[in-house]
């Protein structure tokens, strides 16, 4: 196996990108590869660099194990890593050079929704089959022709599970503040439903991205005496916001997701600015086989949710290939389902899959970020959430769901 190295509302612009990189490349043609030759497309850099080495190294580790073990369908496989920078026009660069210079079938692990969005036509436009992370609704409602599944729970699935929980702590007010996003106008959509049907208010903001201070905008939505504030941003707004939050004097509850308030963030912050704060994220399955696997492969004790989602996605290839007796885009998608649900034999590891499928026996992955079960238009149909509270600048476990 190599590994090369080289050098983020759906809007109809990030589609647009993804559709006019289809043209842009006329005379670049599609590699041709002696072997099975996979992808993984993650953020080495920029504000989603702190988890895309792991999610490229865990997937990375499935691969390596299968080669070593004699290969996939009788060849080795070659991993090509390339990096988004958390950027979609930098995305769109990289996915084309996987696709037409590299000729993958598969590509594993895009993070931010606006790439994921970005990327998504030039892998269903050439057969490839794309395994996500991203979390914002519209990306399973694009025409991809079954060419994209998510690990990640959907973001309205995400935001039900955290506005159910911030009622349970008692919201009297609830308001949500962030950038504009593919899951923004969803995220306070569905938290206005929920306080509605609960007879509380619910007031929201969405705010310029980038800025310096937030100030302004945190004392207009403060206006309404929320007691509990949902923030809708990544790491570096949240930042600015948290600050500005604690600045202000505010003394409700704050929750966020778990990547906007992530380790980078907490260095940053005096713990007095964090202290309290809720995250929630979907959670990996820590007492399946697969999990164990994946720790033991990146030498962690706790592995994000995002590189047990990567190992997955590596098996649940190259289990649908071999499935399939087939290692490109078209067979993976069509044989996906066949090996991740069902009544086959349960396996957490594609070593153990293989040998299951080569003697004539089906399987049921199930994986380190837990079930991998896909509705039809490829979203996962169920997982465990993990909430945490943050406590000396650390964060600790307060409820499982």
């Amino acid at each position: 196996m190599t590994i090369s190295r080289l050098t983020f509302a759906p809007s109809r612009r990030t589609v647009l990108a993804g559709a006019a990189a289809l043209i842009a490349s006329p005379a670049i043609l599609r590699a041709q590869s002696d072997g099975i030759t996979f992808g993984t497309l993650t953020p080495l850099t920029g504000v989603g660099g702190t988890y895309g080495p792991s999610m490229r190294d865990a997937a990375a580790s499935v691969f390596t194990a299968v080669s070593q073990a004699g290969g996939l369908l009788g060849q080795q496989i070659d991993l090509v890593s390339e990096d988004t920078q958390t950027n979609p026009e930098a995305a769109v660069r990289a996915v084309r050079k996987l696709i037409d210079v590299d000729g993958v079938s598969v590509v594993i692990g895009t993070w931010a929704s606006s790439i994921t969005t970005a990327v998504a036509p030039l892998c269903w436009e050439n057969g490839v089959m794309l395994f996500t992370v991203s979390g914002a609704d519209s990306i399973t409602r694009l025409p991809h022709m079954g060419y994209i599944a998510r690990t990640q729970p959907n973001s309205i699935l995400q935001i039900q599970v955290a506005g159910e929980f911030m009622l349970r702590q008692g919201a009297t007010g609830m308001a949500w503040i962030g950038p504009q996003t593919p899951f923004a106008q969803s995220s306070i959509d569905i938290l206005a439903e929920q306080a509605g049907a609960a007879g509380i208010e619910m007031e929201s903001l969405i705010y310029e991205a980038d800025k310096s201070t937030y100030r302004s905008e945190i004392d207009t939505i403060m206006r309404s005496n929320p007691d509990f504030i949902m923030l809708g941003g990544y790491a570096a707004d949240s930042t600015v916001v948290l600050r500005d939050i604690w600045q202000a004097g505010y003394e409700g509850r704050i929750i966020g997701p778990a990547y906007a308030v992530n380790p980078t963030v907490l260095e940053a912050l005096p713990n007095d600015v964090t202290e309290g704060v809720y995250t929630w994220e979907g959670a990996p399955d820590v007492t399946g086989g697969a999990y164990a696997n994946v720790r033991a492969a990146l030498g962690v004790d706790v592995v994000d949710p995002y590189s047990a989602q990567t190992y997955d996605h590596a098996n649940l290839a190259v289990l649908a290939a071999a499935a399939a007796g087939d290692a490109g885009g078209p067979a993976i998608r069509d044989s996906l389902r066949s090996i991740s649900q069902g009544d086959g034999t349960q396996v957490s590891d594609a070593l153990a899959g293989l040998e299951v499928l080569a003697n004539g026996g089906s399987v049921n992955y199930t994986g380190a970020s837990g079930p991998c079960d896909f509705d039809g238009i490829g979203d996962i149909t169920g997982t465990q959430f993990l909430f945490n509270q943050i406590s000396g600048g650390s964060p600790s476990e307060f409820e499982r769901v």
